[in-house]
């Protein structure tokens, strides 16, 4: 089993930044899609950003694209979420997420999760 342990958040002002982790456990790392999701209080869990496993590929969704980036090291079997310009509306708990694949995907249907960290932005 792929162990996830997300590391990163917590509290900004609107229009700062935070870097969210992802570190993975064994030695497959680069045979997994990566995903990053967030669920606020009260709301469905939310589609953030996927990446593939060594190709590079990336989606995002529309509330994020052009002011979140997510990478990878396979090296260091790390996932990244780059979160610039943030907004009080990206208040949420983030998980990092892994599937047993190597193209990007969107879906909720990943295989592991991790225990999420909170990012919460003042306004």
């Amino acid at each position: 089993q792929v162990q996830l342990v997300e590391s990163g958040g917590g509290l900004v002002q609107a229009g700062g930044s935070l870097r969210l982790s992802c570190a993975a456990s064994g030695r497959t790392f680069s045979n997994y899609a990566m995903g990053w999701f967030r669920q606020a209080p009260g709301k469905e869990r939310e589609f953030v950003a996927a990446i593939s496993g060594s190709a590079g590929n990336t989606r995002y969704a529309d509330s994020v694209k052009g002011r979140f980036t997510i990478s990878r090291d396979n090296a260091k079997n790390t996932v990244y979420l780059q979160m610039n310009s943030l907004k009080p509306e990206d208040t949420a708990v983030y998980y990092c997420a892994a599937k047993f694949s190597l193209r990007a995907y969107d879906g909720q249907r990943y295989d592991y999760w991790g225990q999420g960290t909170q990012v919460t932005v003042s306004s």
